[in-house]
């Protein structure tokens, strides 16, 4: 695993692009300027990995755009020691955007292939999540829960009420909701079955599958 001057002077274009399209956060922005998104892609796209474009990757998933991997950390509001619940580890890239950032994540992937490649990949960066489970993504983690943050990365019919249950009081989840496009979505409880939820735009996400494991 290689990283050059070139594909770092390409990781700081793509920061100023991040910026013009208004990303504020600096820990996300310094996050996506250190960690080498090729490392997470096929070998026929890693000429294009610093372009603000998704790509596929194996078992017909995406590593997202990095605007909307940027996008929806930005809006989750990280911080230092939060724990985070991701669900859908995919190549397994917001997993270490998640890590750089320092926070405890927790995260799920439905597809073993995909599951395994990014447990690898990130060993290799030596970034070591909380926890790397083979899981259904609907159903959350309850034995690891509450979470003070949970990042939800394929597109979803509603809300899970799995995944709402194992919010904190006072924690944010961040999901795209719709069967097409999706609309995302804001989470924040602010009591016992209490939630305030706002909406954020219009995204395009594979679909999270239930009970497909």
């Amino acid at each position: 695993m290689y990283d050059s001057i070139k594909q770092k002077g390409k990781r700081k274009r793509l920061v100023e692009k991040l910026v013009s399209k208004g990303i504020r956060d600096k820990r996300v922005l310094e996050a996506i300027l250190n960690i080498p998104r090729h490392f997470f892609m096929d070998k026929d796209f890693q000429d294009y990995a610093y372009d603000d474009k998704a790509f596929p990757i194996s078992n017909n998933q995406t590593i997202s755009q990095p605007y909307t991997v940027a996008f929806q950390t930005q809006s989750l509001d990280i911080n230092p020691g939060d724990k985070v619940l991701e669900i859908g580890t995919g190549s397994g890239y917001q997993t270490s955007i998640l890590i750089y950032m320092k926070s405890r994540v927790y995260t799920l992937e439905r597809i073993f292939d995909l599951h395994r490649m990014a447990k690898t990949t990130l060993s290799k960066l030596k970034m070591h999540p909380e926890k790397i489970k083979w899981s259904d993504g609907y159903l959350g983690l309850s034995e690891n829960a509450p979470f003070d943050k949970i990042l939800v990365t394929a597109g979803c019919p509603n809300i899970p009420t799995e995944l709402l249950n194992q919010l904190s009081i006072n924690g944010k989840m961040i999901i795209p909701v719709g069967l097409d496009d999706q609309e995302m979505c804001l989470v924040k409880k602010v009591g016992n079955n209490d939630y305030n939820k706002k909406t954020l735009g219009k995204f395009n996400f594979v679909p999270m599958l239930k009970d497909k494991i």
